[in-house]
């Protein structure tokens, strides 16, 4: 059997399948996605504003959370950061690089039972500090590392 003709139809079945299942109402197409998504912390651009929205008053300076990014990024427009907690029941992990415009990155839900690391890329237009909010048990926890940029990437 010709290996293209094989391949069109294991693709045509798979969408198929999955446009059942969103007429179906078992999927929900992008909504599902984003269905977590906090809107107000995504777009303040402050970082008070920012920790508002998450909830995230009286922080605890905690060295149980471990944030690994180079110490110079040569390009701004990617720049690798994973964050570590080795607090109990950690819940979420949040990523702010304070002075972007939307200083906001990520946030991270992490499930019981699972390490609660992340990985991801930032674009960061300046030299900042990458600070880390982790809440665990119902309260927040933070670390920070500075990350000087030579070439920024947001602007």
């Amino acid at each position: 059997m010709n290996k293209v003709r094989r391949r069109v139809l294991k693709l045509a079945g798979g969408a198929g399948a999955w446009t059942a299942a969103v007429a179906a109402g078992l999927l929900s197409g992008s909504h599902a996605l984003a269905a977590n998504r906090n809107e107000a912390a995504l777009t303040a651009k402050r970082v008070q504003d920012v920790l508002k929205h998450l909830g995230a008053s009286g922080m605890a300076e905690s060295k149980d959370i471990v944030i690994t990014a180079p110490d110079i990024a040569e390009n701004g427009a990617v720049v690798p950061v994973a964050v570590t907690s080795k607090i109990p029941n950690t819940e979420s992990i949040a990523i702010v690089a304070e002075k972007n415009p939307f200083p906001l990155a990520a946030t991270f839900d992490i499930m019981p039972g699972t390490d609660a690391y992340i990985s991801t890329r930032l674009k960061m237009g300046q030299t900042t500090d990458v600070r880390a909010i982790v809440k665990a048990g119902g309260k927040y926890f933070t670390a920070a590392k500075e990350v000087k940029v030579t070439v920024g990437g947001c602007g």
